[in-house]
C-alpha cells in the first residue's frame, strides 16, 4: 500500500506541478500569441490575490489496462507558503522547509529547500505560470454548465518526454484554471478538476507552521 501511495503521490506532484504552469513562447503564430496573452492574464490574476484555496478532484485512467482511480485534495497557498492535503498526506511548506506528514505511517519527513526534488510543488511555481519545456497553442472551447472554458494545448519540446500533451482549461470570464488533462505516451490520462477556487480567505497565523508537539510519537525522517 505504501508503494502504491508513493506512485500516486509522484503522479499527483507531477500533475499539480504542471497544473499551475503556463509557459514561455516558442514561435509567433496567431494562436501562440493568443495563448500567451491568455496565460499572462491567468498569471496576473493569480498573483493579485493574497492567498488562494483550492479543492480539486484527481482522476487517473488507462482504458487499455482497465484502471480508473479517483481521489480528492485541497491546497492553500500564500506567497511561498502552502499546505497541501492529498492521498492522506499533509505537506506544509514555510518557504524554506517542507514537512510531509503521513498519519498512516506515523512518519514526518523533513526536506530543506535545497534537497526537494524538481517536481516539488511550491506556490512560486504555481503562481509564476512560466516555465520552459513546452510549445503551446490555443485549442478547443467548451461550454461547461454555462461556463466558457478555453483550452490551451501544451506539447513537450523534449521528444523523449513521457507526457504526450497537456490541455489546460481556463475559465474565460474569471481567468481561473478550471481543469488540466494530461495524456501520457503509455496511454494513461490524468485529469485534475477544480471544484472550489477561493481567494483572500482569513487564514490562521500558524497555518504554515509545523507543530512538532502534535507528532511526538511519529518517526522523524530528516533528509539532509
Amino acid at each position: 500500500m505504501k508503494a502504491i501511495n508513493g506512485l500516486k503521490i509522484k503522479q499527483m506532484k507531477q500533475l499539480l506541478f504542471i497544473f499551475v504552469l503556463t509557459l514561455s513562447t516558442f514561435g509567433f503564430s496567431q494562436k501562440e500569441a493568443e495563448a500567451k496573452t491568455l496565460l499572462n492574464e491567468v498569471s496576473s490574476k493569480a498573483k493579485g490575490y493574497d492567498n488562494i484555496a483550492i479543492e480539486f478532484k484527481y482522476v487517473l485512467e488507462n482504458t487499455e489496462e482497465n484502471i480508473k482511480q479517483e481521489t480528492r485534495g485541497d491546497v492553500v497557498m500564500q506567497g511561498d507558503n502552502y499546505v497541501l492535503n492529498i492521498l492522506g498526506i499533509t505537506r506544509i511548506f514555510n518557504g524554506k522547509t517542507l514537512y510531509s506528514i503521513s498519519p498512516e505511517d506515523e512518519e514526518v519527513t523533513i526536506f530543506s529547500e535545497d534537497n526537494q526534488d524538481e517536481n516539488t510543488i511550491t506556490p512560486s511555481k504555481m503562481l509564476s505560470f512560466y516555465e520552459e519545456g513546452y510549445n503551446y497553442n490555443m485549442d478547443i472551447v467548451q461550454n461547461v454548465k454555462g461556463r466558457k472554458i478555453q483550452y490551451v494545448k501544451l506539447v513537450p519540446i523534449d521528444s523523449n518526454s513521457e507526457i504526450k500533451h497537456v490541455l489546460l482549461g481556463i475559465d474565460n470570464k474569471t481567468k481561473h484554471i478550471y481543469n488540466l488533462i494530461e495524456t501520457n505516451t503509455n496511454g494513461t490520462t490524468t485529469t485534475l478538476t477544480v471544484n472550489s477556487f477561493k481567494t483572500n480567505e482569513p487564514l490562521s497565523k500558524s497555518l504554515f507552521t509545523f507543530d512538532a508537539s502534535k507528532y511526538k510519537d511519529y518517526y522523524i525522517n530528516k533528509i539532509d
